[in-house]
This record gives C-alpha cells, structure tokens and sequence, in this order.
C-alpha cells in the first residue's frame, strides 16, 4: 500500500511521517508516538476516550484518518501537563476523586478543555451538556463535573 507524507504539530512539537491512507489518528498518537492517552474503546466516535484536540476544536481520534489531520496541530492528554506542572483540570480531577478506573479520563479532561477554551464561565448544565460526548462507566459524572466547575470558580487547593 502506498504511503504519503503528513506534518503535524503535536503537543508542540512537530513532526513528519509517510502514513498509509487508512491509518487513524488515533493508531497514529498511540502505535507511532506512544502517546497512551489517548484511549480506543468503541472505534465509532461514541464514547469520547479517544478524544483530542485538532486546530482548537475537539475531535475523535478513531474518526480522523492521519492524512485529514495533515497541516494540523494536535493537543492530546498528555499536551496538558504532567508531574511537574499538573494542568487546573488535571489537578481538580485528582483533588474531587473524579478519576476511578481512569480509562475515561483522558477524553473527559480534552473535552473539559474545549469546554473552558470556548466558555470559560459555564453553568453546571452547560458542563453537563459539554461532556455529553464521553461516556464514563464507574464515577456517575458528579465528581467529574464538580472537578470543572472546581476550575470554573477557582476553589482548587494549592
């Protein structure tokens, strides 16, 4: 199968690849660049784990084939923050207990992420609706939702 050559800016840094034509995003982040965040669960843009951000506007990964996404600048889970600088939402998920099995948090946290880059001030309901794309199976959404509206408000322990 033929290969084509795809620039891409990830988490800042750029890089260049020969993709084949039905290579995913997603297999991209995870089997090329080990970015592990980034989850694959029902590969049909149903569940928000594979969610990241393209150019500012959030996305499942399992639905964007890598040449799409060429030209593009990718934020993924790990484009946050890590250890030493823990992103608000990073830190508030950990201070409410909104993490359980964890498997849906990457996405929970870059759709949290595209909801205060676009609302910073959003209501609960508006918190609510902007998750509605990412499924979580163990913590029921309230410590999820008490997380970002944590961050909203500013009530995150130092």
């Amino acid at each position: 199968m033929p290969k084509y050559p795809i620039e891409l800016k990830i988490n800042g840094d750029k890089y260049s690849f020969e993709v084949e034509a039905d290579l995913r995003l997603v297999d991209l982040l995870r089997n090329h660049l080990q970015l592990l965040g980034t989850k694959e669960a029902c590969g049909k843009g149903e569940c928000g784990a594979c969610t990241v951000l393209m150019d500012g506007k959030s996305v499942a990964s399992c639905l964007v084939l890598a040449l799409q996404a060429n030209g593009s600048e990718i934020i993924t889970v790990e484009g946050l923050g890590g250890e030493a600088a823990l992103h608000p939402l990073q830190q508030a998920f950990i201070q409410y207990g909104a993490v359980q099995c964890g498997f849906c948090t990457p996405g929970m946290l870059m759709s949290a992420k595209f909801l205060l880059d676009n609302n910073p001030r959003p209501s609960r309901e508006e918190i609510r609706a902007g998750l509605a794309g990412n499924l979580c199976r163990c913590t029921g959404y309230t410590k999820i939702i008490d997380a970002i509206e944590a961050v909203v408000e500013g009530r995150l322990e130092r």
